[in-house]
């Protein structure tokens, strides 16, 4: 059975256990899996709406997970990992470094972001931060993630591989320009902070 047939077959499936590993930092292509969902119900092969909630499910149980390993793990777990490839602590590094300087945004924006959004989660509850204001960010990234992708497979139809193609060659562009909105929206924020303390 070919990965189209497969996909066809167990797609709702795919989606929701596909995304939750793929939080837990196990390797799974969401966007595509995403993408071609999106086309799939362009087809009528699947319901889109179903695909989405189960998409959104898939990542915000996975996001979870990987928020309580964190917390009550800690970097132990994040090093065992690091050994089999999936966090180096590189990019664990990194990341943090991102999160110093964007905060719970990064774990909204994250998602978009290669590496960062399998990070984000344990990073989160490693740093002590509240559940809460973790699910705001984290779920409603999670919203938006899925919609962007299940949508544009749908809207793109048979063309969504050229639009997958397009995404992985400039998607350290795309996580670049985020950032930079990111900080605009951070520095407005803080100016308008700082004139109400005038």
């Amino acid at each position: 059975m070919n990965i189209e047939a497969l996909f066809e077959q167990y797609g709702y499936a795919i989606l929701f256990i596909g995304l939750l590993l793929e939080f837990i930092a196990l390797p799974f292509p969401g966007e595509i899996a995403m993408l071609y969902a999106g086309y799939l119900s362009y087809l009528g092969v699947l319901n889109g709406w179903t695909a989405l909630f189960l998409a959104f499910i898939g990542t915000i149980f996975g996001m979870t997970v990987t928020y309580f390993v964190g917390l009550k793990v800690g970097m132990p777990f994040i090093q065992y990992v690091g050994k089999w490839g999936f966090i180096t602590p590189g990019k664990f590094d990194k990341t943090k470094e991102w999160f110093s300087r964007l905060g719970h945004f990064l774990v909204f924006i994250g998602y978009f972001i290669p590496v960062v959004r399998h990070i984000t989660g344990y990073l989160t509850g490693i740093l002590g931060s509240s559940f809460r204001i973790f699910a705001v960010y984290a779920y409603s990234g999670a919203l938006f993630w899925c919609i962007i992708f299940i949508g544009l497979g749908y809207m793109f139809g048979s063309q969504w591989d050229h639009l997958l193609y397009d995404i992985e060659r400039y998607s350290w562009s795309i996580a670049i320009i985020l950032v930079l909105l990111a900080a605009v929206v951070w520095l407005v924020k803080r100016m308008v902070h700082w004139r109400s303390l005038e």
